[in-house]
């Protein structure tokens, strides 16, 4: 393949976010291109081939020696206070974006630490033993690692654990769940001596839900251990989940499909993307051949040639993304204008040839991108699964039978949650064919536990 036609691939597989950070670097690299800021007529002028062009740059305006503005006077403007009113003025246009950084677990425990009045041994073991919590908030180290390293003896080290594991949040710092949950009963109001032996002494039935093993080695009643598991139950066995550092990527839709009247719209996201075209100044230098050297000349045709065909190739890759979401709205009619229970079996052969186009390049397509519909936002793969026959002999998408488990989840009688089986008897109810087996793998996938596992008891 040419290194045209490569390229040509790659940008079929970008993201609109993936193929703005491109463009921006083609910009950067290649100095026929040219970015589209303004809005006017003569930016959306089309050339012969097809590029956006644009008449050569404005000169710039000649300064007669005075300043554009005095510089004192703005520093010294905006370094004036402003009063409570002036924050409530109409006239203020001007925008104060207030940044903040989230707080991470160990920042919260530092402030913490250093408001003990702790020895500078306690001070140092305490910065240590911060620093060695993993995301959950649990201690990655151990005491004879803590002791060697901070040069202190064990006894002092368990006395800072100790105070560690009594900050916010409590249990942070513990080396097992044991001693994390032990931790927080500390702090709990009341006498919580059987939640304690519970931990101390039951947690392998406790984990195995053995309430009534429980009861018997206990000595005490199944309603109080009942109790004290939903005391347990509402424990926090990972402290440190409340601070995680990892930021939440919200989905960017590639594509945006609007219903008029019985018809759908296919409207690509071209929000933040840079708009090109070719600068007409290197295209007028081309045309006199008189005005640079043959090598220079080269090397403008060179660029010139790679900036016309990946305008070319976006284009290419834009009417691509639209034929194949207009096959996608063809073949899955039914689950725009209805929801997901009403997904449809497809495989992309079927748009492969509904487009007369290869399935590796529907399969690029739909890589990592997003198509925003009435029914929320989707993947493109999400419309590609495989079917179930039901008896009347019409398909059923598998995302459609993760669907009605789904619904069926949400009615189940908590105390009596169904089993995979039920789940298998229920559908066939509705004529649809499907093995228990086939049942489980669809629970495992949605991350739905087992019905021993979801069954509560209190």
């Amino acid at each position: 393949m040419t290194p045209q036609l490569q390229q040509a691939i790659k940008l079929l597989q970008l993201s609109t976010l993936e193929l703005s950070d491109l463009l921006q670097q083609e910009i950067n690299e290649n100095p026929v291109l040219d970015e589209i800021l303004g809005d006017s007529e003569k930016d959306r002028e089309l050339a012969e081939d097809g590029a956006p062009v644009d008449s050569a740059p404005d000169p710039l305006p000649e300064l007669d020696g005075k300043p554009e503005f005095d510089w004192r006077d703005y520093v010294d403007k905006s370094a004036m206070p402003r009063s409570s009113t002036s924050y409530q003025s109409e006239d203020r246009d001007e925008f104060e974006p207030i940044i903040t950084k989230r707080n991470s677990l160990v920042d919260h425990l530092m402030w913490q630490l250093h408001l003990h009045l702790l020895s500078e041994v306690e001070q140092t073991i305490g910065e240590y033993i911060i620093g060695n919590l993993n995301k959950d908030g649990y201690l990655q180290t151990t005491v004879d690692e803590i002791a060697r390293d901070c040069g202190a003896d064990e006894e002092t080290i368990e006395t800072v654990l100790e105070k560690i594991k009594k900050l916010d949040p409590v249990g942070v710092a513990s080396r097992t769940l044991q001693e994390c949950l032990l931790a927080q009963v500390e702090l709990l109001p009341g006498d919580q001596t059987l939640v304690k032996r519970i931990l101390q002494q039951q947690m392998s039935n406790l984990e195995g839900r053995r309430y009534q093993l429980m009861a018997k080695d206990l000595k005490v009643s199944l309603e109080e251990i009942v109790h004290a598991s939903q005391i347990i139950s509402n424990m926090e066995p990972r402290p440190g989940r409340g601070f995680s550092e990892n930021e939440t990527q919200y989905v960017v839709p590639d594509i945006y499909v609007y219903k008029l009247n019985d018809d759908y719209v296919v409207v690509l996201n071209e929000d933040g993307q840079p708009k090109l075209r070719i600068n007409s100044f290197y295209k007028k230098a081309l045309a006199d051949p008189e005005l640079y050297s043959p090598k220079t000349r080269d090397y403008i045709q060179e660029k010139l040639r790679a900036a016309v065909w990946l305008i070319k190739s976006i284009y290419h890759r834009q009417g691509t993304i639209v034929n194949v979401m207009k096959s996608i709205i063809k073949f899955q009619r039914d689950f725009f204008d209805h929801g997901v229970g009403n997904l449809k079996p497809l495989v992309l052969r079927d748009v492969a040839e509904d487009i007369s186009m290869h399935e590796s390049n529907i399969s690029r397509v739909t890589t990592n991108k997003y198509v925003h519909t009435q029914h929320g936002v989707f993947e493109l793969k999400y419309f590609f699964n495989s079917g179930l026959t039901s008896d009347s002999g019409e398909n059923i998408a598998s995302e459609s039978v993760k669907n009605k488990i789904k619904e069926l989840l949400q009615t189940e009688d908590p105390h009596k949650p169904l089993s995979d089986q039920d789940f298998a008897d229920t559908f066939k109810l509705q004529g649809i064919n499907i093995a228990r087996r086939t049942v489980t793998k669809y629970r495992e996938m949605l991350g739905i536990l087992s019905s021993s596992k979801r069954k509560k008891l209190f």
